[in-house]
């Protein structure tokens, strides 16, 4: 719980050379059960980038609220991605 958003990254950037390159989005959601209904909610919690300091570097995921029996949602896009938007979706 203690573990912060770069080590994260850095954990899976060792799995895949790509996903080093500078300009690299890793952006962050918890995905937690909804106490209200029966479904599961969204939060975005956080984005690093590659090559970039960022004030979410150093956030943990105890400091996000994260709790056993929640998941971690990531989405990692490459600097092309956040460049320029996306026109159709076919691109993702």
């Amino acid at each position: 719980m203690d573990t912060s958003f770069l080590e994260i990254s850095k954990s899976i950037q060792s799995v895949h050379a790509e996903w080093r390159q500078k300009g690299t989005y890793f952006d962050f959601a918890l995905v937690f059960p909804d106490a209200r209904h029966p479904s599961y909610r969204m939060k975005d919690i956080g984005s690093i980038c590659v090559g970039q300091r960022g004030s979410d570097d150093e956030k943990t995921l105890s400091q996000s609220r994260f709790q056993i029996g929640d998941f971690l949602d990531l989405a990692i896009s490459p600097p092309s991605d956040k460049d320029e938007p996306s026109t159709s979706y076919a691109d993702r």
